[in-house]
């Protein structure tokens, strides 16, 4: 028996294992409760709280704190990739009822947009703030935590491709660019006006994606 062999019976005897299920368990609790930690302060202090503060808000020694996350940086990340990822979820929640691919990419798209409407900017500002910070740090980190939103929109675009209502010239990419757009132009408005009322924004968005596919007329200006 090789060793590779023998790791192989050791994973599968550990996943049947209900001691060890338990641990895992608890593991994912403590790591989850840490990043929700880490929004609490992040939404109250934006991004200056300390270690000290994070484990009190989350009732956890220090020691369990680095038992998860190399740093607080590595923290950050995986309060990027959550947010994206419950994100994606109220996308798809809110084009829930629309059976047209087209009609679910216009919502995803002005969904995501919205966010630029709050009243209060604080919030998406620190998280913009830390963005770009972490995906200078830390680049395959962001666009893996970034990829949820690239994959709705690939996903909606060969649908409708396949249905003959767009055209895009390579779904995956072409949904990667919307990610970006998308991302770009949420990051402006978290703290500069620009050419067009924040209200409007989300549609022009979508009026020049959908252009680009060949599934609309460009808007007139």
């Amino acid at each position: 028996m090789t060793n590779q062999d023998s790791a192989a019976w050791a994973d599968r005897v550990a996943e049947r294992s209900p001691t060890v299920q338990r641990s895992r368990i608890r593991s994912v609790q403590q790591a989850k409760g840490i990043v929700d930690a880490a929004r609490r302060l992040l939404e109250a202090k934006g991004d200056k709280f300390t270690t000290q503060e994070l484990v009190k808000e989350a009732g956890v020694a220090l020691q369990t704190f680095y038992r998860h996350f190399g740093g607080k940086d590595q923290l950050l990340l995986a309060v990027v990739e959550e947010v994206v990822a419950e994100g994606c979820v109220e996308f798809e929640a809110a084009a829930a009822g629309l059976d047209d691919p087209v009609e679910r990419l216009h919502c995803y798209i002005t969904t995501a947009l919205g966010g630029v409407l709050a009243d209060d900017m604080s919030g998406p500002q620190v998280m913009t703030a830390e963005h770009w910070r972490l995906h200078q740090l830390f680049p395959e980190e962001m666009a893996r935590a970034n990829q949820p939103f690239a994959d709705l929109v690939e996903r909606e675009l060969r649908d409708a491709a396949a249905k003959g209502l767009l055209h895009p010239t390579d779904p995956e990419r072409d949904a990667w660019f919307v990610m970006k757009l998308v991302m770009a132009v949420f990051h402006h408005y978290a703290f500069a006006a620009g050419p067009r009322p924040k209200e409007d924004i989300g549609e022009q968005v979508w009026q020049f994606c959908l252009a680009a596919f060949r599934g609309g007329q460009t808007p007139e200006r």
